[in-house]
């Protein structure tokens, strides 16, 4: 008869056992789980209950509406004219034709042209043109967000959402039931007795208790009346617009588009919402794709997620890297890179390419931040510039290369938002985009702090240690 501690090691192998030979994890990531089982056993366990357990295929969905959505189709016509050598490629994206032929063979990601995008920094500026493109809308919105707060700010656009399904535009909101697992079932019920139609993703049996802390839905998205798309970083909650003293200013990066791209967007937002209601949008509507040529700014809308074996904003990331010549700055929240990622950063700043990190300088999670730390001395090491963002919290997701390719959108720089969670980003082809962001990351570099490799190497012992820690476990963060 096994006794209680043998009955705990016992289980604790059987499930090494099942993380090394049936689940077939990245190995990285497999250590780092085994390290955490056996060091401590019954914590550890229920840690993998929570975090650990991947997904079966059954329980991922599969994009099998993208042909009746009009996107194989689209996707396959650009595909043939590239290979015919007959692409009417603008000038400003030839000299980047692998990167738009990377996404659209990985991704089904479609070239469109003329875009016109405004960027927002700052969240009282997005939130006030979002509510009055919502006020303005005719047939319909379509709105997404990881986290929905009903705050100040969320029962704001909740009245608009609420007033435009009541004149009669058909309104979608879908939000993931992790993020916002603090909305409250009267804020639901007030959006559906509206008419509003209301989804979560991945919802759990218990309200407000969410077990599935892996795959969750992190992306961003508005559409409306299929003629205006949203995508970025902000979500929806009073600390985006400053208001949080914890976090003091909120620092973010989130895109108005108008033209063709919005269609991508929207079929995003299609395919999101097929898999959380059981009221599908699945044939293909006109009222969906109304978008039309507004300006010159060349788009990818590139989407990952663990639906996919491929990761496709991280090889999108690796490949803006590859393609620099002269700089690559780079801002994001946390910076936790795999192998591959990272080393693409080093091999491209000890090439001589100027790269610049910018991180925020106070922690959301402490562990994902004592994680960046510990990342961000191998970057100086190798001849990166990294600044500390002081004027608040930075969230900003952005990527700028030489002044005429940027991605921004919802991925972070780690594990988790290239394997664990369903991302978005806006891979842009456009000079005049591209040195606006540039121009605002200058700005922040006058809020921030110059992070050398002498004062990193001068780190307290407590600091080392927190970095070791939380650098063993990154994988799984």
């Amino acid at each position: 008869m096994l006794g209680f501690t043998e009955l705990i090691i016992f289980l604790n192998f059987l499930l090494v056992i099942a993380i090394v030979f049936l689940e077939h994890r990245n190995p990285t990531s497999t250590w780092a789980w085994i390290l955490v089982i056996t060091f401590i056993p019954i914590f550890g366990f229920l840690l993998y209950l929570i975090f650990g357990r991947k997904l079966s295929r059954k329980q991922l969905f599969i994009w099998d509406n993208k042909s009746k959505l009009g996107v194989k189709k689209a996707v396959a016509n650009q595909l043939e004219l590239l290979d015919e050598g007959s692409f009417p490629i603008p000038d400003l994206y030839k000299d980047n034709i692998d990167l738009f032929y990377l996404h659209l063979r990985n991704n089904d990601a479609i070239l469109t042209h003329e875009n016109k995008v405004e960027v927002f920094n700052d969240g009282q500026a997005k939130f006030d043109r979002l509510i009055k493109d919502l006020t303005e809308a005719k047939d319909h919105i379509h709105i997404q967000y990881y986290i929905y707060r009903d705050d100040a700010l969320g029962k704001k656009i909740a009245d608009v959402l609420k007033l435009k399904a009541k004149q009669g535009v058909s309104v979608r909101f879908l939000y993931d039931d992790f993020g916002s697992r603090n909305l409250k079932r009267k804020f639901i019920r007030d959006l559906k007795k509206a008419g509003v139609k209301v989804e979560a993703f991945f919802p759990s049996l218990i309200p407000k208790v969410n077990f599935k802390i892996n795959y969750r839905n992190h992306r961003k998205v508005v559409v409306i009346d299929g003629k205006i798309g949203y995508i970025g970083g902000f979500n929806v909650g009073d600390e985006y617009l400053g208001k949080v003293q914890k976090y003091g200013y909120w620092r973010d990066t989130h895109l108005r588009i108008v033209g063709e791209s919005v269609r991508s967007i929207q079929t995003r937002f299609i395919l999101d919402w097929n898999q959380a209601s059981k009221h599908q949008l699945i044939l293909y509507d006109p009222v969906f794709y109304q978008a039309e040529p507004q300006g010159n700014v060349g788009m990818q809308i590139v989407s990952s997620g663990p639906d996919s074996d491929w990761e496709q904003i991280k090889y999108g990331y690796i490949k803006l890297l590859m393609e620099a010549e002269e700089y690559v700055y780079i801002q994001t929240p946390y910076f936790i890179p795999d192998e591959s990622l990272a080393d693409a950063v080093k091999i491209a700043s000890l090439s001589g390419i100027d790269v610049r990190i910018m991180i925020p300088n106070k922690p959301d999670h402490p562990f994902v931040y004592w994680a960046t730390y510990s990342y961000i001395g191998n970057m100086l090491e190798a001849g990166a510039k990294v600044y500390i963002y002081q004027n608040g919290f930075l969230h900003a997701k952005t990527i700028m290369v030489d002044g005429k390719i940027a991605s921004v959108g919802t991925a972070n720089i780690d594990v988790r938002s290239f394997r664990l969670n369903f991302e978005v980003n806006a891979f842009i082809y456009s000079e005049e985009v591209t040195q606006r962001l540039l121009a605002d990351f200058e700005e922040d570099m006058e809020k921030s702090e110059l992070l050398t490799l002498e004062a990193y190497q001068q780190r307290s012992h407590w600091i080392k240690i927190k970095e070791s820690i939380a650098r063993l476990i990154s994988p799984i963060l």
